[in-house]
């Protein structure tokens, strides 16, 4: 005991117990308070009358720790003897914790367990049953309770129970409640996923070190339990991971993937030009100049006028009644929105420049094949491929186009055409959710939901001029010059010679990657450090270097090309692709080549600015029409997901 304190060891009659008999632990003298505050039932059963005290009115306080005194004249703890909990040398009183959980006006019943999964990692968990449904936000919970309880009674996890678990006699049954992570949807909502390879290696950092399923890029790194120790370890697998070197103060000023991630990218260009020229909106006035990727199909489109290579078809059957005012009146709302769907590209001085038009709600022409019966099927077929093989005129435009095939009174096919001058992948996902947004407005009659746009493509194209430049394009092409100076063309071993010129003539082949192997995939990802792209671009590398023999070649990557907040919501054509060097020299094993993997593909998207086509331009390479410079094999791994269609 410590001084002017005392400890008792005593039986359920609070009688004291003989040597080598076990009883609870109970304290007394100077340093027991009077009470739990607002809690008068709690202390009666805590704060008990002393019989051994001198002083009128002793108090002890049963701790309910257990123990007994050894011969030689020590105490020796035994455990605990009730739900009380010690965490990280705080004692907590579960009810207490609960009691603050149910006085959120969502929570109906609440549950407070310290676990204990993994040997020496204790933490306080939560089980919560909403008053309403069966999803809650654990953010705002928490916050709710931080405001009543101090930080160490703040639970780490909160899980999402439909019902506490009972034992016979209708109590609590603590042991029932399931661990943190075999509930689904557990923090009562779905985790934000990554957006590139940095926050997704270092989600799988978290993930590992966390032991969490899934981490969510916004999630609070302390909010999932981390602390001090486990900060360290995470710096750690950050420098083995990125090759860079973070204070543990980064972790704690930037607690979130998304944040954590900027900090990777800013040390692993340290040194270089700033990329921090704001994307503002610019004026109007005179010709407006296209992107670089722009420039690049603008000037194969004069070499070969009409060619329909660079077309982006989709078809898809709408089944049900369809309104064909309001999905007109909801495609000239996204025409008006994004102007760069209302833009031509022509010639000014010599130069491509874009020319924004004027909008108006553009016709969606119908086509009745109600009439056809069975042949109305093969008959829309037809005209899908007839749309997707009709060219542009990227002078006069328009470089969207609609049809709609009506095939009988409630099912409809819509067929849209976009030239790649004015939209990519992601942007077929953005054009699909305003589409889905606007049409359901517009059928009930309410303006449309969308907030204005900050920005349009051709701010962006002016803004990619100004920034590639001075500086930042001789930091830029300075990195990719050394990466890939001398890359030597890939020889595939084909059945028939490569022709002198690309007729674009191919064939697809598909399959299934089985279910296991995915996993497979993913969690030799999580393991060291990397992502399913980076293991995928290693074995990718290693069959390629099979087949050729070579040991140095180069890989082309497809990217989004959105690293900027103000590009996401913003149709148009940003994607870019980036030339990765496989390196297998010295016979690696293959972790040995996934860490090469690893470490040209993080530090590539750290450089991604610099558009294939100004790289080529600089480098000069020697170029033939049958082979593509740099690289002549493509890895593209498409993570988004496909948008569905939904219209009431």
């Amino acid at each position: 005991p410590l001084a002017n304190s005392r400890v008792y060891v005593l039986d359920r009659r609070l009688s004291p117990t003989p040597c080598w008999v076990s009883g609870e632990l109970y304290v007394a003298g100077a340093g027991v308070a009077r009470g739990y505050l607002g809690r008068p039932e709690l202390t009666a059963s805590r704060f008990l009358p002393d019989p051994w005290s001198v002083e009128p009115g002793g108090r002890m306080y049963a701790t309910g720790d257990l123990g007994r005194h050894r011969p030689e004249g020590v105490l020796e703890f035994l455990g605990r003897d009730d739900d009380q909990l010690k965490l990280r040398g705080y004692r907590i009183e579960p009810g207490e914790v609960e009691g603050a959980l149910r006085r959120h006006p969502e929570v109906a019943q609440a549950a407070v367990v310290g676990r204990e999964d993994e040997p020496g990692d204790k933490r306080l968990v939560a089980y919560v049953v909403p008053r309403a449904g069966d999803r809650f936000s654990a953010p705002e919970l928490r916050t709710f309770v931080s405001a009543i309880l101090p930080a160490y009674m703040v639970p780490s996890r909160f899980v999402c129970l439909r019902s506490l678990p009972l034992s016979r006699n209708g109590k609590l049954d603590r042991r029932a409640l399931p661990a943190p992570g075999e509930v689904p949807g557990e923090e009562g909502r779905e985790p934000a996923s990554p957006r590139n390879p940095f926050e997704e290696v270092l989600a799988g950092i978290w993930s590992e070190a966390l032991r969490v399923e899934r981490v969510g890029i916004e999630a609070n790194f302390f909010d999932l339990g981390g602390h001090s120790l486990l900060a360290t370890r995470v710096i750690s697998r950050i420098r083995e991971a990125f090759g860079v070197t973070l204070p543990v103060r980064a972790l704690f000023d930037r607690p979130t993937v998304s944040r954590l991630a900027e900090s990777i990218v800013e040390a692993m260009k340290m040194g270089e030009p700033s990329s921090a020229l704001p994307l503002e909106s610019t004026a109007r006035e005179g010709p407006l100049p296209l992107s670089f990727a722009q420039q690049r199909l603008w000037f194969l489109d004069q070499l070969a006028p009409g060619n329909t290579v660079y077309n982006v078809p989709h078809a898809v059957v709408l089944t049900g009644a369809l309104d064909l005012p309001s999905l007109g009146r909801s495609v000239g709302e996204i025409v008006r929105r994004h102007e760069v769907l209302r833009t031509t590209y022509g010639v000014v001085g010599g130069e491509p420049a874009a020319r924004i038009g004027g909008w108006e709600a553009p016709a969606v022409p119908v086509v009745d094949l109600g009439g056809l019966g069975a042949a109305a099927a093969e008959e829309t077929r037809r005209l899908a491929r007839a749309e997707a093989r009709r060219s542009f005129d990227l002078q006069r435009g328009p470089l969207l186009r609609l049809l709609v095939v009506r095939l009988g009174t409630a099912s409809h096919a819509l067929l849209s055409t976009m030239h790649h001058i004015v939209s990519d992948g992601w942007s077929t996902g953005i054009l699909v959710r305003e589409l889905s947004a606007l049409y359901g407005a517009y059928l009930a009659g309410r303006a449309s939901p969308l907030p204005e746009l900050a920005i349009q493509y051709a701010d962006f194209a002016a803004w990619q001029r100004r920034w590639l430049s001075g500086e930042v394009l001789a930091s830029q092409l300075g990195y990719w010059k050394e990466q890939l100076a001398g890359v030597p063309v890939l020889d595939l071993p084909t059945d028939r010679p490569r022709p002198a010129q690309p007729s674009f003539l191919g064939r697809n082949h598909s399959l299934v990657v089985p279910q296991a192997l995915c996993e497979g995939i993913r969690e030799t990802a999580r393991r060291h450090g990397a992502t399913p792209f980076i293991v995928l671009m290693a074995v990718y590398e290693a069959l390629l270097s099979r087949y050729t023999g070579q040991l140095d070649f180069g890989i082309g990557v497809p990217i989004a090309g959105r690293d900027r907040v103000e590009t996401e919501n913003l149709i148009g054509f940003f994607v870019n692709t980036l030339a990765m060097r496989a390196n297998l020299e010295g016979d690696p094993v293959f972790l040995d080549l996934l860490k090469r993997a690893r470490e040209v593909a993080l530090e590539a998207y750290a450089h991604q600015e610099l558009p294939l086509e100004r790289l080529v331009q600089e480098l000069a390479p020697e170029r033939t029409l049958g082979q593509s410079p740099l690289f002549q094999v493509v890895l593209a791994f498409q993570e988004t997901a496909r948008e569905a269609v939904s219209l009431p």
